[in-house]
């Protein structure tokens, strides 16, 4: 399979959440694949801005091969990483209303998770390419703060390192009003979510050609 993009997600392990976040959004990351959704009227319409990338909470985002960089050295660079990183734990998981759409947040302290993230996105930067002008000018629409647009230009994505929230996101834009009613089928549509929420694997995902991630290998924390 050739990819166009890369990007190191959180993806839940083989269970409810990740059945449920499956079914959820119309499409499973781990085994890339179309599943079917969840009979809610008006689910697709919600659920069509995130359904490509599959249920999951970004890590280090999507990023195009730099010149010379190749997939397997990227293969070899995670596994070496994810083996000196400890997992991390939080106390939990929570739905919440993030920005017009809902998500998944963790709740507790986040400082293990946010280095995880950080060394994600720090240790494999060597493999991204620079951004092109038109993706420069299509993060800057969202109006960054000197700090993100500091963070785009370092890193390639504004919302990195102070500026990271985890998430598992479960739809787009979110009408203000629709937004109750969405939380409730959400919230009852849920199972038991994890307490504590641990990420101790990370999984190396890729886009195909049709434009959906799906899962390539995980690698486990072990540092």
């Amino acid at each position: 399979m050739s990819y166009s993009r890369f990007a190191i997600y959180y993806v839940a392990p083989e269970g409810t959440l990740a059945e449920f976040g499956a079914s959820w959004l119309g499409w499973d990351i781990a085994r890339g694949c179309v599943v079917p959704l969840m009979d809610h009227p008006g689910l697709a319409a919600i659920t069509e801005a995130p359904r490509k990338y599959g249920f999951h909470g970004t890590l280090k985002p999507p990023f195009r091969l730099a010149d010379g960089a190749s997939e397997d050295g990227l293969h070899t660079a995670l596994s070496d990483m994810a083996r000196m990183l400890p997992p991390a734990r939080c106390d939990g998981l929570e739905l919440r209303v993030l920005g017009g759409f809902l998500a998944l947040t963790p709740r507790g302290d986040l400082r293990p998770l946010q280095q995880v993230a950080e060394t994600c996105v720090i240790a494999l930067d060597r493999f991204r390419a620079p951004l092109t002008d038109a993706e420069l000018a299509r993060r800057r629409k969202a109006n960054l703060s000197d700090r993100q647009e500091a963070l785009l230009r370092d890193w390639g994505y504004p919302y990195v390192m102070d500026q990271f929230r985890f998430h598992l996101t479960l739809s787009g834009k979110i009408a203000k009003a629709d937004m109750p009613a969405w939380t409730k089928t959400a919230r009852d549509a849920l199972p038991d979510l994890p307490r504590p929420f641990v990420i101790d694997q990370v999984a190396l995902c890729g886009e195909r050609c049709d434009g959906r991630f799906e899962v390539i290998h995980r690698y486990p924390l072990t540092g």
